[in-house]
């Protein structure tokens, strides 16, 4: 199979929004994108109901009116439409681990204290069990989500030191390199000072060079790989998550990890990419890696 971007349809703002920035991201890359609508009682084709009885007719029209409207910003990309009797989640998870699967986008819904925490029962799931990147886009033009003023920083990754991942860095390399934006890899390392010490202006150069040595080892092979990628590292004095969310503000896309789940044990999202996906504004792909 070619190399693909699927994007999950549900006929929401969020899901448009995502099949919007999905289509950006094949058209970028020169893959294809594919329009996947899952429901369990779809009719298998071809049906020869009456239009008006037809139970594909909501499902059809979704898939091809959004194809329509893609097709108009990129009239040169290739787009497959994807009608699947399934579960959604099911259906996701296969869209994934199809061979030249590159990545799967999903809406993500707001930011409301009590929502921040709950994205739905189809995205968390496929976040957790993907086996590729999962990338996550809100609906834009809703009051939680003023729009930034501030220059985007571009792709930002937020790397783990040491230790860091190379299928994360290459995502996010990938991604800055096909959008022609710069990338900024974000590590977070909180002070270990007493709330009431103050610290001193220059008190954080001994904490960080490590770290910074450690932040432009991880990032210089893939500068080299990526030459026409403008890469810079920030080491931040605060928590990693805190660190991370504040970096993207305004970004085309903020790149977390999830480890892979072992065998026996449950899948779930560290703390920082956890944070990401319940707080980014911006569009966030969560890598899995080992």
């Amino acid at each position: 199979m070619e190399p693909v971007v699927t994007v999950g349809l549900d006929g929401s703002p969020e899901s448009l929004a995502a099949a919007r920035w999905a289509a950006d991201e094949a058209a970028e890359r020169g893959i294809a994108l594919r329009l996947l609508h899952a429901w369990p009682q779809l009719v298998p084709e071809p049906t020869r109901v009456p239009a008006e009885t037809d139970q594909n007719a909501w499902a059809r029209h979704l898939v091809r009116s959004t194809r329509t409207e893609l097709q108009e910003r990129h009239p040169n990309l290739s787009v497959v439409e994807a009608l699947v009797a399934d579960d959604a989640q099911n259906a996701l998870l296969q869209a994934a681990s199809d061979a030249g699967s590159e990545m799967v986008v999903l809406g993500s819904r707001g930011l409301e204290p009590v929502e921040s925490y709950f994205l739905g029962d189809v995205s968390m799931p496929v976040v957790v069990r993907s086996v590729r990147p999962v990338v996550l886009v809100r609906a834009r033009g809703t009051e939680q989500e003023p729009p930034s003023r501030a220059p985007s920083p571009g792709v930002v990754v937020a790397l783990k030191l040491p230790g860091s991942s190379d299928d994360l860095l290459d995502f996010a390399f990938r991604t800055a390199a096909a959008r022609g934006v710069a990338l900024l890899a974000v590590h977070g390392k909180r002070v270990p000072l007493p709330a009431d010490v103050p610290l001193a202006a220059d008190a954080d150069e001994p904490m960080t060079r490590q770290a910074r040595n450690e932040l432009d080892a991880a990032l210089r092979p893939w500068r080299e790989k990526y030459p026409r990628v403008s890469a810079t590292g920030s080491v931040r004095l605060t928590g990693p998550a805190e660190a991370v969310v504040r970096a993207a503000e305004g970004a085309v896309l903020l790149v977390v990890g999830r480890r892979r789940h072992r065998l026996g044990m449950a899948p779930r999202l560290g703390p920082v990419a956890q944070a990401a996906v319940h707080h980014g504004r911006c569009p966030v792909a969560v890598v899995p890696h080992d």
